[in-house]
């Protein structure tokens, strides 16, 4: 088993956006949170919670506001690893992410080099969540060959 600690940065607005609303059912607001809404993202990984922080990987897929009872988005995205020990690698995520909820786990399905085979889950923790930018604190926990 494998564990790795690492931070997800996501920007939601601005210039330097790397989470970008795509589509909305027909009819309704253009926002994050309506149902059916699906994000194509493009987030840095970083070894540390700080912006400048070494860039580890991008976290890079969809993910889908699939509840209207409040944000729980459906999360469909892969760790794609740039640096270290893990250059070249990725891990499948998929799983429910709830924003407001810190120890929210998500599956891993799937992953390639290092991590061909892989199965296991990771773990975020809100670290920084605002209108605009968010950063999650993650750890995974990883079964591979």
């Amino acid at each position: 088993m494998t564990h790795l600690h690492f931070f997800f940065h996501g920007r939601f607005a601005g210039p330097n956006a790397t989470a970008v609303l795509v589509a909305v059912p027909p009819g309704t607001n253009a926002t994050f949170n309506t149902f059916g809404a699906v994000i194509v993202l493009d987030d840095p990984l970083r070894d540390g919670p700080e912006a400048s922080s070494k860039l580890i990987g991008k976290a890079q897929g969809l993910t889908a506001q699939a509840s209207q009872e409040g944000t729980y988005l459906l999360m469909v995205v892969n760790f794609v690893f740039k640096a270290g020990k893990y250059n070249g690698s990725s891990l499948a995520i998929l799983g429910r992410f709830v924003p407001d909820v810190s120890g929210t786990e998500r599956s891993i399905v799937g992953g390639t080099g290092k991590f061909r085979m892989a199965r296991g889950y990771t773990v975020g923790n809100v670290y920084i969540w605002t209108a605009s930018y968010f950063v999650l604190e993650l750890d995974a926990y990883i079964v591979h060959y």
